[in-house]
């Protein structure tokens, strides 16, 4: 092999070995990122699928070099990633423009800060614009700008320094379903035609069909401590057709891999943590119930299958996971194979009126949750029926951080509430069972 393919066929980022903790007072640190190992070739889309909170973000931030990792190493053509390197540029979800610049004042400050003299600037700024097609609004503010207009300038904004590595974050998920397919589609085409000054692609998304639809590579992350959990090249040649029976298939392969044993175990859903530690995500009431009524009807009866349920409901995996798996915890539903199934508890569910429904979930609340049996327990034990929620917060806090236990003891307050096993009292901060049912 002589050097010029030994030097095309090393990446242009490696990762390994990469975790990431964060800090907590008084207890252990929060782990984010566990043991990541990765790399990105050159002439190719990857995309980082996984729900939100997995760590994705977090690992394109430490790629971008805006990050420092706790432990491991990430190297940009060799070299370690310190600051924020020159060849690597990233485009974010929330837009980041600066409201005070035009659209051109905005693509220029990167080249800016690199001391591009102004002429040579206004020259490279026009042309990206030009570019992702923003011609004729140069002298726009971004208040002006629809959601996708303003999408099209931060990539013009990255692509404008010329990098080798363009980093994107979840770059469509603020944007509306149809404006998102067309920037999909420009970018692609832009890519697919060589126009980008770029030689590789690495998005982070949860949308399955999205990766489907754009990427050369599919890394899946798992979470809690993020981490890879698998691994998919896609194959199918471009533009690839949602309907084809090929990319069909790789969707329920993904839902799949992401709803294979291991990966939600049955005795405590996706969650982390066990016991009164395990963290909750905050899931209405009204969304579960929904969802177990459709899964009941026509044409699903009792058994559907994911990627057709998210489609029908039009919800992303963020979405539709955590319903399913809250659904899961309580046994009301089993997740297999990329399919979910009413159990029988989920069926009774499903016919029973608002009081049937409200016994039967009580009980299963306190046999499936043990923050609710627990609280439900100090309530029982105390005279006064009465406990204040900054108790069972900071017990919480031991285990995770501030935000997740506040979001936590909220989600068994609103369901504990729903099934009327003890109440809560918003403006006093406490749980009592004066109003239990």
């Amino acid at each position: 092999m002589n050097a010029s393919t030994i030097a095309a066929a090393a990446p242009l980022v490696s990762v390994r070995g990469v975790r990431k903790s964060y800090e907590k007072t008084g207890s252990a640190p929060l782990l984010v990122l566990d043991n990541v190992n990765l790399s990105l070739q050159a002439n190719e889309i990857v995309g980082l699928l996984g729900r939100s909170g997995c760590g994705k973000s977090t690992l394109l931030r430490a790629i971008a070099g805006l990050i420092r990792p706790s432990a491991g190493s990430i190297d940009f053509r060799g070299v370690p990633v310190q600051g924020s390197p020159d060849g690597i540029a990233m485009v974010f979800q929330s837009f980041a423009l600066f409201p005070w610049l035009t659209v051109q004042g905005n693509v220029e400050v990167g080249l800016e800060a690199k001391g591009i003299a102004p002429d040579e600037r206004r020259k490279q700024a026009l042309a990206a614009i030009d570019l992702i097609g923003l011609d004729g609004y140069e002298s726009a503010y971004p208040k002006e700008l629809s959601g996708g207009m303003r999408q099209r300038v931060g990539l013009a904004r990255a692509l404008v320094v010329r990098p080798e590595v363009l980093l994107m974050d979840e770059p469509f998920s603020a944007l509306d379903v149809l404006t998102a397919e067309t920037l999909r589609t420009d970018l692609l085409d832009l890519w697919s035609e060589g126009r980008m000054p770029i030689e590789s692609i690495l998005m982070v998304t949860h949308n399955i069909e999205e990766a489907v639809l754009m990427c050369d590579r599919i890394i899946i992350f798992g979470s809690n401590p993020g981490r890879v959990i698998g691994e998919l090249p896609i194959t199918l040649p471009q533009p690839r057709d949602r309907l084809d029976p090929a990319f069909r298939a790789l969707v329920e392969d993904i839902y799949a891999r992401m709803t294979a044993p291991g990966r939600t175990p049955p005795h405590e859903g996706a969650f982390a943590g066990t016991g009164i530690a395990m963290e909750l995500p905050r899931v209405s009431i009204n969304r579960m119930a929904g969802l177990i009524e459709t899964i009941a009807a026509e044409p699903y009866r009792g058994d559907a299958d994911l990627p057709v349920l998210a489609a029908g409901l039009q919800l992303e995996i963020n979405q539709l996971f955590p319903i399913a798996e809250a659904l899961q915890l309580l046994r009301f539903a089993e997740i297999e194979g990329g399919d979910i199934r009413l159990t029988t508890a989920g069926t009774h569910f499903a016919v029973g009126d608002i009081d049937a429904r409200k016994r039967l979930f009580a009980q299963h609340l306190s046999s499936y949750v043990p923050l609710v049996a627990h609280i439900r327990c100090v309530l029982d034990e105390r005279p006064t029926h009465r406990a204040p929620a900054r108790r069972f917060r900071d017990e919480l806090e031991d285990y995770m951080s501030a935000e997740h236990a506040a979001d936590t003891l909220k989600a068994v307050t609103s369901w504990a509430r729903y099934a009327e096993y003890f109440a809560y009292d918003d403006h006093a901060d406490l749980f009592t069972l004066e109003n239990p049912g």
